[in-house]
Protein backbone atom coordinates (compact mmCIF):
# COMPACT_ATOMS: atom_id res chain seq x y z
CA UNK A 1 0.00 0.00 0.00
CA UNK A 2 1.52 3.19 -1.20
CA UNK A 3 2.67 5.98 1.66
CA UNK A 4 -0.07 8.40 2.55
CA UNK A 5 -2.85 6.20 1.07
CA UNK A 6 -4.89 7.32 4.23
CA UNK A 7 -4.47 11.00 3.27
CA UNK A 8 -7.98 13.09 3.13
CA UNK A 9 -5.62 14.58 -0.07
CA UNK A 10 -5.15 11.31 -1.48
CA UNK A 11 -7.80 10.86 -4.61
CA UNK A 12 -7.31 6.96 -3.97
CA UNK A 13 -9.04 6.98 -0.39
CA UNK A 14 -11.71 9.80 -1.12
CA UNK A 15 -12.65 7.84 -4.00
CA UNK A 16 -12.69 4.73 -1.91
CA UNK A 17 -14.78 6.55 1.04
CA UNK A 18 -17.42 7.81 -1.93
CA UNK A 19 -17.66 4.38 -2.92
CA UNK A 20 -17.92 3.48 0.56
CA UNK A 21 -21.24 6.11 0.90
CA UNK A 22 -22.91 4.90 -2.47
CA UNK A 23 -22.56 1.29 -1.27
CA UNK A 24 -23.61 1.82 2.18
CA UNK A 25 -26.53 3.75 0.97
CA UNK A 26 -27.39 0.51 -1.56
CA UNK A 27 -27.16 -1.95 0.93
CA UNK A 28 -28.91 -0.18 3.30
CA UNK A 29 -32.00 -0.05 0.71
CA UNK A 30 -31.55 -3.78 0.11
CA UNK A 31 -31.44 -4.79 3.57
CA UNK A 32 -33.28 -2.66 5.65
CA UNK A 33 -36.13 -0.94 3.36
CA UNK A 34 -36.47 -4.40 1.13
CA UNK A 35 -35.03 -8.13 3.22
CA UNK A 36 -36.67 -6.49 6.61
CA UNK A 37 -40.00 -5.65 5.09
CA UNK A 38 -40.87 -9.32 3.46
CA UNK A 39 -38.82 -11.60 6.21
CA UNK A 40 -39.41 -9.58 9.30
CA UNK A 41 -35.87 -10.97 10.54
CA UNK A 42 -34.15 -8.70 13.14
CA UNK A 43 -31.65 -11.57 14.00
CA UNK A 44 -29.82 -11.10 10.51
CA UNK A 45 -29.44 -7.15 10.20
CA UNK A 46 -26.45 -6.87 12.03
CA UNK A 47 -24.71 -10.16 10.06
CA UNK A 48 -26.06 -8.82 6.54
CA UNK A 49 -24.77 -5.04 7.23
CA UNK A 50 -21.32 -5.85 9.13
CA UNK A 51 -20.57 -8.07 6.47
CA UNK A 52 -21.43 -5.57 3.38
CA UNK A 53 -19.31 -3.10 5.18
CA UNK A 54 -16.36 -5.80 5.73
CA UNK A 55 -16.50 -7.12 2.24
CA UNK A 56 -16.07 -3.71 0.44
CA UNK A 57 -13.07 -2.27 2.58
CA UNK A 58 -11.61 -5.51 2.08
CA UNK A 59 -11.69 -5.40 -1.32
CA UNK A 60 -10.94 -2.01 -1.78
CA UNK A 61 -7.76 -2.81 0.12
CA UNK A 62 -6.61 -5.67 -1.93
CA UNK A 63 -7.25 -3.55 -5.08
CA UNK A 64 -4.61 -1.38 -3.78
CA UNK A 65 -1.83 -4.14 -3.57
CA UNK A 66 -1.05 -6.90 -5.37
CA UNK A 67 -2.88 -10.39 -4.55
CA UNK A 68 -3.57 -13.13 -6.43
CA UNK A 69 -7.67 -12.77 -7.75
CA UNK A 70 -7.57 -16.98 -6.24
CA UNK A 71 -6.24 -15.99 -2.86
CA UNK A 72 -8.91 -13.04 -2.91
CA UNK A 73 -11.65 -15.01 -3.57
CA UNK A 74 -10.53 -17.81 -1.10
CA UNK A 75 -10.88 -15.23 1.14
CA UNK A 76 -14.35 -14.83 0.79
CA UNK A 77 -14.99 -18.15 0.83
CA UNK A 78 -13.63 -19.16 3.97
CA UNK A 79 -15.57 -16.86 4.96
CA UNK A 80 -18.79 -17.68 3.89
CA UNK A 81 -17.79 -21.12 4.76
CA UNK A 82 -17.25 -19.90 8.71
CA UNK A 83 -20.11 -18.39 8.88
CA UNK A 84 -22.39 -20.79 7.37
CA UNK A 85 -21.66 -23.69 8.99
CA UNK A 86 -22.99 -23.03 12.35
CA UNK A 87 -26.72 -22.31 11.60
CA UNK A 88 -28.76 -23.25 9.66
CA UNK A 89 -29.94 -20.86 7.03
CA UNK A 90 -33.14 -20.48 4.63
CA UNK A 91 -31.87 -20.53 1.15
CA UNK A 92 -33.79 -17.06 0.39
CA UNK A 93 -31.22 -15.77 3.49
CA UNK A 94 -28.76 -17.05 1.21
CA UNK A 95 -29.64 -15.20 -1.94
CA UNK A 96 -29.60 -11.85 0.05
CA UNK A 97 -25.98 -12.96 1.73
CA UNK A 98 -24.95 -13.23 -1.88
CA UNK A 99 -26.32 -10.32 -2.83
CA UNK A 100 -24.93 -7.93 -0.25
CA UNK A 101 -21.32 -9.30 -0.95
CA UNK A 102 -22.01 -8.97 -4.88
CA UNK A 103 -23.11 -5.35 -4.40
CA UNK A 104 -20.49 -4.89 -2.12
CA UNK A 105 -17.29 -6.30 -4.08
CA UNK A 106 -18.73 -4.46 -7.37
CA UNK A 107 -19.27 -1.22 -5.66
CA UNK A 108 -15.39 -1.24 -4.58
CA UNK A 109 -13.58 -2.49 -7.14
CA UNK A 110 -11.57 -0.21 -9.08
CA UNK A 111 -12.68 -0.83 -12.63
CA UNK A 112 -10.61 1.44 -15.15
CA UNK A 113 -12.36 2.60 -18.65
CA UNK A 114 -15.75 1.62 -17.28
CA UNK A 115 -18.15 4.75 -16.03
CA UNK A 116 -19.02 4.92 -12.33
CA UNK A 117 -22.78 5.70 -13.61
CA UNK A 118 -22.80 1.95 -14.93
CA UNK A 119 -21.70 0.81 -11.50
CA UNK A 120 -24.81 2.60 -10.27
CA UNK A 121 -26.90 1.62 -12.88
CA UNK A 122 -26.27 -1.98 -11.64
CA UNK A 123 -27.32 -1.46 -8.30
CA UNK A 124 -29.97 0.01 -9.03
CA UNK A 125 -31.27 -2.87 -11.32
CA UNK A 126 -30.32 -5.72 -9.00
CA UNK A 127 -32.57 -3.69 -5.77
CA UNK A 128 -35.86 -3.68 -8.75
CA UNK A 129 -35.06 -7.18 -9.80
CA UNK A 130 -34.85 -7.96 -5.91
CA UNK A 131 -37.95 -5.92 -5.45
CA UNK A 132 -40.08 -7.32 -8.10
CA UNK A 133 -39.52 -10.66 -6.80
CA UNK A 134 -40.18 -10.26 -3.42
CA UNK A 135 -43.62 -8.55 -4.75
CA UNK A 136 -44.09 -11.49 -7.27
CA UNK A 137 -43.69 -14.69 -4.29
CA UNK A 138 -46.14 -12.41 -1.82
CA UNK A 139 -48.87 -12.23 -4.27
CA UNK A 140 -48.15 -15.48 -5.25
CA UNK A 141 -47.63 -17.60 -2.02
CA UNK A 142 -49.65 -20.13 -1.20
CA UNK A 143 -50.22 -22.82 1.77
CA UNK A 144 -51.01 -26.24 1.59
CA UNK A 145 -52.97 -28.88 3.81
CA UNK A 146 -54.34 -32.24 4.06
CA UNK A 147 -57.72 -33.05 4.19
CA UNK A 148 -60.31 -36.07 4.16
CA UNK A 149 -63.13 -35.91 2.18
CA UNK A 150 -65.75 -38.50 1.43
CA UNK A 151 -67.81 -37.29 -1.83
CA UNK A 152 -65.76 -39.40 -4.22
CA UNK A 153 -67.92 -38.50 -6.91
CA UNK A 154 -66.27 -35.10 -7.53
CA UNK A 155 -62.80 -36.49 -7.58
CA UNK A 156 -63.81 -37.29 -11.29
CA UNK A 157 -61.64 -35.30 -13.90
CA UNK A 158 -64.72 -33.34 -15.81
CA UNK A 159 -65.78 -31.98 -12.23
CA UNK A 160 -62.81 -30.35 -10.83
CA UNK A 161 -64.38 -26.70 -10.93
CA UNK A 162 -67.14 -28.11 -8.68
CA UNK A 163 -64.44 -29.95 -6.49
CA UNK A 164 -62.69 -26.40 -5.96
CA UNK A 165 -66.00 -24.49 -5.11
CA UNK A 166 -67.23 -27.24 -2.72
CA UNK A 167 -63.62 -27.64 -1.19
CA UNK A 168 -63.29 -23.69 -0.89
CA UNK A 169 -66.91 -23.57 0.87
CA UNK A 170 -66.13 -25.91 3.09
CA UNK A 171 -63.00 -24.97 4.35
CA UNK A 172 -63.23 -21.13 4.03
CA UNK A 173 -59.87 -20.94 1.90
CA UNK A 174 -59.34 -19.74 -1.62
CA UNK A 175 -58.32 -23.13 -3.06
CA UNK A 176 -57.05 -23.35 -6.48
CA UNK A 177 -55.38 -26.58 -6.75
CA UNK A 178 -55.93 -29.99 -5.37
CA UNK A 179 -53.54 -32.97 -5.44
CA UNK A 180 -55.28 -36.66 -4.50
CA UNK A 181 -53.08 -37.96 -2.22
CA UNK A 182 -54.57 -41.64 -1.66
CA UNK A 183 -58.50 -43.43 -1.97
CA UNK A 184 -59.58 -45.81 0.32
CA UNK A 185 -62.77 -47.29 -1.43
CA UNK A 186 -63.62 -49.42 1.12
CA UNK A 187 -64.42 -46.48 3.73
CA UNK A 188 -65.30 -44.16 0.60
CA UNK A 189 -62.96 -41.94 1.48
CA UNK A 190 -60.32 -39.75 -0.29
CA UNK A 191 -56.93 -37.57 1.28
CA UNK A 192 -56.38 -34.95 -0.73
CA UNK A 193 -53.87 -31.94 -0.73
CA UNK A 194 -55.68 -28.55 -1.24
CA UNK A 195 -53.43 -25.34 -1.91
CA UNK A 196 -54.67 -22.04 -0.71
CA UNK A 197 -53.99 -18.26 -1.25
CA UNK A 198 -51.98 -17.67 2.01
Amino acid sequence: MPDGFFSLSNPNFLMIMLKFLINLVFIFILIRVIYFRYSRKEELLFTLFIMGIMVFFINSMMSSVQLDFGFAFGMFAIFAILRFRTNSISLKDMVYIFAVIGLSVMNSLKVFKFPMFGVFIFNIIILISVYLLEEYLLKNKSDSHIITYENLELLKPDKEQKLLKEISLMTGKNVFRIKVQRVDYRRNVAVLEIFYRS
